[in-house]
């Protein structure tokens, strides 16, 4: 398994965009959709803290010149995050369910394409084989201890504030 921290994240993107198709196909019940939001929003709290908490503070650090695509990530974190912070309470029964999900799907999406097409190629530009590999491992250790659930106590605030501050 490769350590590359670009390649973890990438990885991560492929099973939540597995998990959107699957989602979007009209012959998924709705048991099946409440099953898929669970898995998307256990995935994604895990994803989003990882990054938070290790990869954007540390190319922040490497790479200032990528200050502005770093805020803007936090920002759209915080978009998918008060999103799933309302599916996690909702189910297929809620009339705002298919909606709001869609909407996560859309954001996400649009999130994962901008740093696979723009973002990482830059990372990787700037950064050695050698650094992405201990990013690699550093994301790999944060994501063993890492949130699955929005009700756990989340880092994107404690992020966002010393962005901020």
């Amino acid at each position: 398994m490769s350590t590359d921290a670009i390649v973890l994240l990438r990885n991560d993107h492929t099973e939540v965009r597995k998990l959107f198709r699957e989602f979007q196909k009209p012959q998924t019940t709705d048991a099946r959709k409440g099953a898929i939001v669970t898995k998307v929003i256990e995935l994604l709290t895990a994803h989003t803290y990882i990054e938070n908490e290790v990869m954007y503070p540390r190319v922040r650090a490497l790479l200032p010149d990528l200050e502005d695509d770093i805020l803007e990530s936090y920002e759209e974190h915080h978009v998918a995050d008060v999103l799933v912070m309302e599916l996690h309470q909702m189910t297929p029964k809620d009339e705002r369910f298919e909606a709001k999900t869609t909407v996560l799907i859309e954001n996400v999406t649009h999130h994962m394409d901008e740093e696979e097409q723009d973002w990482f190629p830059k990372v990787r530009e700037g950064l050695g084989r050698r650094q992405l590999q201990e990013l690699g491992e550093e994301l790999l250790a944060a994501k063993k201890t890492a949130p699955k659930s929005p009700a756990a106590p989340s880092a994107l605030k404690k992020a966002i504030d010393a962005v901020v501050a």
